[in-house]
C-alpha cells in the first residue's frame, strides 16, 4: 500500500506537470485550529475555515531532522506503527487507530485530534509508538512534531482479525477497502486546476478530528480542515465500513481567490493497458489496470460507459451535464485469468461510485488519461467540474456518497459494457488499414438472442467526425449478450463515438462512449 500511494503522490502529480504541497520540506508543528479541551462541532470548524480563508495562505515550515527527511523508499517502510501502542487497543472498540511516521516524501506533519465527550484531546506525538527497524534513529521525540496521517482497522472480514478500513495520507487523498478488497484507486478532498498549463494545485489536510468510537458504533466521523493557496474547506466523513465501505462527504469550501477549474469528488487511479489497448505493451499479463472504466449517471438518466485508455498524448475528455446522478471508476472485469498477477491481484481492486447529494445544478464530469508506461504511476482522474464561477468570499458545499465496491451499489436493468476490442478495420483476408474495427460486448437482456434473430434489438452506432462503415450484431454465447462489430473510417479529426442497443425505439444498454484522437 505505502509504495503505490507515495508514488500516487509524486510521481503521477509530477506527470500532470503540478506541484505538491503535501511534500514540501516543511514540519513546525502548526497552530492548532481548535484548542485543547474546547468544544467541537462542524458550526466551529467551518468559521475556522472560514476565517483562515480570510488570510495568506502559510505553508508549513521546514524542522525535520536529516536522518528523517533523507530516508529511502526501503528505510521508510521499515517504520512501522506498533499495534499496542494505539489510543483504542485493548478497549474492545470496533476501531483502531494507527498513525504513519513522518518521512522520506512525507516531509511535514498533521494534527490529529481526538473527540471525546465533545471536547478535543490532541493526540501527541511519540517515537515510543513506532518500531524503526534496521533505522538508527535516537531520540527523536524533541524533534518530530507530529504524524504525516493515519489509518483505521476493523473487523471487515473476520470477527478475529482487524482489518485496514482506510487511510488518509498525503495531500488531501484517502483509500477505503470493502470486503475482500485490496487497495487501488484513491479518492482525494479536492482537486485544482488539474492539467491546466498553469500547473496543478494540491490541497492539504492540514488537521483531523476524529469522534472516538463506542463499543455499539457501526460508523466513525472524521473532521477534517483543509488549506491551500486558493482555497479552505470544512470536511466531514463518515466512514461504514462492509461489503461496501461507505464514505460520506460534506464539503464546506471558503475560497481565497477565483479558481479556474475546481474538481469536486475527485478519483484517482491507474490503467497501463488492458484487452483496448495491450499492443501498445510487451507484458506477459493479458491487462494491468486498477480501473477500466469510467460509468456516468446523468441527469438525463442516461447511462454513459468511457473506456479507459493510454495512449501516447494527455487526454481530456468532459460529459456535460445538469444534476448529475453518479459517477465513478470502476473495475468492472473481475476476472483473475484476465490478469495474471498473483502478487498485485488485481481482480480485487475496488470501484467507487459517487452519488451527489442534493442538486449540484450545471457543470460537467472530467476525465483526465495521462501516459504513462509504467504500473506505479497513478495516470487516471475523474471529478465534477461546477459551471459556477468559483470566487472569494463565498460558501460552497457539496455533500457525496463515496461507495467503494465490487458491485454497483444501483440496480441498472439496462446491458452493461462489457468488453471493447479494437483492431483493423475489413475482414479476415481483406483488411482495410484506413479503418478501425471496434467490438463491443455487452451483458445479457431478457430474449436477447430471440430479439437479435427477429430484429427488434438493434444496434445504434454513431460518430461526431469520420463515417462508421458497416454494423454487425450477433448473439454472444459466452456472455449470453450483444456483441456489436462496427468499422470506423477517421478524417484526421477527433471524434466521439457512440454504441447502445436499442428496442422498441427505447435505449435499453449503457452508451459505450470511445473517442477517438488522429
Amino acid at each position: 500500500m505505502l509504495k503505490r500511494l507515495i508514488l500516487l503522490v509524486f510521481l503521477v502529480t509530477t506527470a500532470a506537470g503540478g506541484y505538491i504541497y503535501a511534500t514540501q520540506n516543511k514540519n513546525v508543528l502548526p497552530e492548532p485550529a481548535i484548542q485543547p479541551s474546547d468544544a467541537f462541532s462542524l458550526k466551529i470548524l467551518k468559521e475556522k475555515a472560514k476565517n483562515l480563508s480570510l488570510s495568506d495562505y502559510q505553508a508549513p515550515e521546514e524542522n525535520l531532522p536529516a536522518d528523517i527527511k533523507n530516508l529511502n523508499y526501503d528505510q521508510y517502510r521499515d517504520i512501522r506503527f506498533v499495534r499496542e501502542s494505539g489510543p483504542w487497543y485493548g478497549q474492545h472498540l470496533p476501531f483502531e487507530l494507527q498513525f504513519f511516521h513522518v518521512g522520506s516524501i512525507f516531509q511535514y506533519s498533521v494534527l490529529i485530534n481526538e473527540i471525546v465527550d465533545s471536547k478535543v484531546e490532541p493526540i501527541k506525538y511519540s517515537a515510543a509508538y513506532f518500531d524503526y527497524g534496521k533505522n538508527n534513529l535516537h531520540n527523536l521525540d524533541g524533534d518530530i512534531a507530529g504524524y504525516a496521517g493515519f489509518r483505521l482497522h476493523g473487523k471487515l472480514n473476520s470477527p478475529a482479525y482487524y482489518d485496514e478500513i482506510i487511510s488518509f495520507l498525503g495531500a488531501s487523498y484517502f483509500r477505503a477497502l470493502g470486503k475482500d478488497q485490496k487497495y487501488g484507486l484513491s479518492a482525494r478532498g479536492l482537486a485544482i486546476d488539474t492539467a491546466l498549463q498553469t500547473g496543478e494545485e494540491f490541497p492539504i489536510f492540514k488537521e483531523f478530528w476524529l469522534r472516538k468510537p463506542t463499543k455499539r458504533s457501526d460508523s466513525i466521523k472524521i473532521y477534517a480542515l483543509l488549506d491551500s493557496p486558493s482555497v479552505t474547506g470544512a470536511y466531514k466523513f463518515e466512514i461504514i465500513p462492509g461489503k461496501n465501505t461507505i464514505v460520506d462527504v460534506d464539503a464546506f469550501l471558503y475560497p481565497r481567490k477565483k479558481i479556474t477549474k475546481l474538481g469536486v469528488a475527485p478519483l484517482t487511479s491507474m490503467f497501463l493497458f488492458g484487452e483496448n489497448t495491450k499492443n501498445r505493451f510487451d507484458d506477459h499479463r493479458p491487462e494491468v489496470h486498477d480501473s477500466d472504466g469510467l460509468l456516468i449517471h446523468n441527469g438525463n438518466d442516461e447511462w454513459l460507459w468511457r473506456p479507459l485508455d493510454n495512449s501516447k498524448y494527455l487526454r481530456i475528455s468532459s460529459f456535460e451535464d445538469n444534476n448529475p446522478k453518479g459517477f465513478g471508476l470502476l473495475q468492472r472485469d473481475d476476472n483473475r485469468e484476465h490478469y495474471l498477477d498473483f502478487e498485485a491481484y488485481y481482480e480485487q481492486r475496488p470501484s467507487v461510485w459517487v452519488q451527489p447529494q442534493g442538486n449540484w445544478g450545471k457543470g460537467m464530469v472530467q476525465l483526465v488519461e495521462i501516459p504513462s508506461i509504467q504500473e506505479i504511476h497513478d495516470n487516471i482522474v475523474a471529478y465534477w467540474v461546477p459551471e459556477e464561477e468559483i470566487t472569494a468570499g463565498k460558501e460552497y458545499h457539496f455533500a457525496y456518497r463515496l461507495n467503494w465496491y465490487k458491485d454497483i451499489p444501483e440496480t441498472v436493468k439496462i446491458a452493461k459494457v462489457l468488453n471493447t476490442y479494437t483492431g483493423i478495420g475489413g475482414v479476415s483476408g481483406m483488411l482495410e488499414t484506413d479503418k478501425r474495427k471496434f467490438v463491443v460486448d455487452f451483458s445479457k437482456l431478457p430474449n436477447t438472442k430471440a430479439d437479435i434473430a427477429s430484429g427488434k434489438l438493434i444496434a445504434n452506432v454513431s460518430t461526431s467526425e469520420g463515417k462508421i462503415k458497416g454494423i454487425h450484431m450477433v448473439y454472444n454465447p459466452i456472455t449470453k449478450g450483444a456483441t456489436v462489430y462496427t468499422d470506423y473510417q477517421p478524417n484526421g479529426k477527433t471524434a466521439e463515438l457512440r454504441i447502445s442497443l436499442v428496442k422498441d425505439g427505447k435505449t435499453v444498454s449503457e452508451v459505450w462512449s470511445y473517442q477517438w484522437l488522429p
